[in-house]
């Protein structure tokens, strides 16, 4: 029964590394994702009208 618990905090700990790096890699992402939202979008002063 001893490897039992082992395994299991094994899997456990695995589990909470997971989280972690998900957790991590997400904020990364959206950090990315709004520096090129904030590329694509357009100046309002710098906006000609003409072309509207």
């Amino acid at each position: 029964m001893e490897s039992n618990s082992i395994v299991e905090g094994v899997v456990v700990v695995l589990v909470i590394l997971l989280i972690i790096f998900l957790i991590s890699r997400n904020k990364k992402d959206r950090k990315k994702m709004d520096e090129e939202i904030t590329k694509s979008e357009i100046d309002p002063a710098k906006h000609n009208r003409k072309h509207v």
